[in-house]
């Protein structure tokens, strides 16, 4: 099994996370995003949409878009639900998440790390909407320590994935106490070096 990331992507990170968490065997293929690796020829036959990350099962099977990926990866262990609702809640946190948080979240990192803008060249609007997801998530978990259940899922996987690193796209976290103590949580959970 082989995987195809980007190791400063957020979507990337996500999948990488689960493999890593159930302790499965595969191999991580670098690629940079900036400098068109996913766009080559070989690239594209693996995966016309050009995008990272993608699982690559062999026999020409792969996998595109890191929900998808995850929820692949963890089918029967502990980190997707086997409860129908529970596991129809985690889909909606993953649809969530790549609607209404990863557009604003983390494009914004993307144009401050990836592109060197400083913090007032956001575009409001995705500061606007990314504030909105980030408060969101702050009165979700209230007195809950994951986002669905009593344990872990890739619901936090895929959430934690760019919320962990929103600073970097000039969101302030400090003053969300909540979502803070659950990216620690998630931290130690997945053993995510800060």
């Amino acid at each position: 099994m082989k995987v195809y990331g980007d190791s400063m992507s957020g979507n990337c990170l996500k999948v990488r996370y689960t493999a890593d968490y159930l302790g499965l065997d595969y191999q991580w293929i670098d690629i940079d995003i900036l400098n068109g690796e996913c766009r080559t020829p070989d690239y594209l036959a693996k995966n016309p949409a050009g995008q990272v990350p993608m699982l690559e099962l062999g026999n020409g099977r792969t996998l595109a878009q890191s929900n998808a990926i995850m929820e692949f990866l963890a089918e029967g262990s502990v980190l997707l639900p086997a409860d129908t609702y529970d596991r129809a809640k985690v889909n909606e946190w993953l649809f969530w998440e790549q609607y209404s948080h990863e557009p604003y979240i983390a494009v914004c990192r993307f144009d401050m790390v990836y592109r060197g803008k400083p913090r007032e060249q956001r575009e409001g609007w995705r500061v606007e909407r990314g504030e909105a997801a980030l408060d969101l998530m702050e009165s979700w978990l209230g007195d809950r320590d994951w986002f669905v259940g009593k344990t872990i899922t890739i619901a936090d996987v895929a959430l934690v994935a760019y919320t962990r690193l929103a600073e970097e796209g000039g969101f302030d976290i400090s003053g969300r106490v909540r979502v803070a103590q659950w990216i620690g949580r998630c931290e130690h959970e997945l053993a995510i070096s800060v």
